[in-house]
């Protein structure tokens, strides 16, 4: 490890299956290990162990803390707090960091200037190959191409603790990152794009997973309302439907009312 740099690995939970494997590739990859694992249990309530087999053995020191179960951020808060390395590297427990995660992480940020204040990591979504991806498939996939995606982001504490942290207002894994991005940037910091990768597969959802997805609207009237109206262009991030929407749905409605009042052409 290039001397004086080290990082702690901080991974917000809900007790997902899927944390083992990320605990599992950690505990297996290549270079240098981190000064601490800190993993965040969000759940709200369970009287189940959070790592029913145990941490693999090889993960030493893990620290295990409570959450506020109040969403990503709330956690991740708690993460960063907790942490005592210079460099906060979060992952989410639903990615399967490469092999090589700990060494590329080690070179992302020994190739950093002291403006930097994080450097993402690259993620990976495998769709199937034999079919059309679904509208949560592609969502997921849409995270190849986000900007500053804390799925896989490492921060300076120093600069985390200058603004903050993460926004708690921001309940949902939406915008919290790129809120976080923003504050950054504007406190004169910048950001930069890592080597390293981790795959995150697409967990099973429910069929109406789209529809919940629809309360991220409210994370982009927040976003809004604290960055201004260009706060896309600045993001990096798509405007999403929801533009879409409104003029599907007034459509639909003016339909209706058309046909209720006999006028056919206008409602067709």
């Amino acid at each position: 490890m290039t001397p004086g740099l080290s990082f702690d690995v901080v991974v917000p939970t809900v007790g997902r299956p899927s944390l083992a494997d990320l605990l599992g590739a950690l505990a297996a990859g290549r270079g240098p290990a981190p000064e601490r694992i800190v993993l965040v249990d969000d759940r709200r309530q369970s009287d189940q162990p959070l790592l029913p087999d145990g941490p693999p053995a090889s993960l030493d020191p893990l620290h295990v803390l409570p959450g506020p179960a109040a969403g990503p951020a709330a956690a991740r808060n708690v993460g960063w707090r907790a942490a005592r390395a210079p460099w906060v590297a979060f992952l989410d427990d639903d990615v399967v960091p490469d092999p090589d995660w700990a060494e590329r992480l080690v070179a992302d940020l020994s190739a950093t200037g002291s403006d930097v204040a994080g450097v993402q990591g690259r993620l990976r979504v495998p769709l199937p190959p034999d079919r059309r991806p679904t509208d949560w498939e592609r969502n997921v996939a849409g995270l190849e191409a986000a900007r500053w995606a804390t799925a896989d982001m490492a921060y300076r504490r120093s600069a985390l603790a200058a603004v903050g942290g993460f926004d708690e207002r921001f309940p949902r894994a939406f915008r919290e990152d790129a809120d976080l991005a923003l504050r950054v940037t504007a406190a004169g910091w910048r950001l930069a794009v890592g080597t390293r990768t981790a795959t995150h597969p697409v967990r099973p959802a429910s069929p109406w997973v789209s529809v919940r997805l629809q309360a991220g609207n409210a994370d982009d009237a927040l976003m809004r309302k604290l960055h201004g109206r260009h706060w896309h262009r600045a993001a990096g991030a798509p405007r999403g439907r929801i533009a879409r929407h409104v003029a599907v749905t007034t459509a639909g409605l003016a339909a209706l009312a058309a046909t209720a009042t006999g006028r056919r052409r206008p409602a067709a």
